[in-house]
């Protein structure tokens, strides 16, 4: 079970980290732009690279089993 959830961590940090790098116009990503401008100003989409990448060796550390 912990492979799936690894994998799906993965893909999500996937998913920020190309939309932070192409400031996407997806809704969803559009969505937590919005909520994290207040924040973060116009550094948002370097936020979202840096939580993507971490995301993503997270995840893959999950799937095979390294932590939890």
């Amino acid at each position: 079970m912990n492979q799936i959830w690894g994998v799906v961590m993965a893909a999500v940090g996937l998913f920020m980290l190309v939309s932070g790098v192409t400031r996407s116009n997806f809704v969803v990503y559009r969505l937590l732009v919005a909520r994290s401008k207040m924040f973060w100003g116009e550094n948002v989409h370097r936020f979202y690279q840096a939580v993507g990448t971490v995301l993503i060796v997270l995840g893959v550390l999950a799937a095979l089993g390294v932590i939890w």
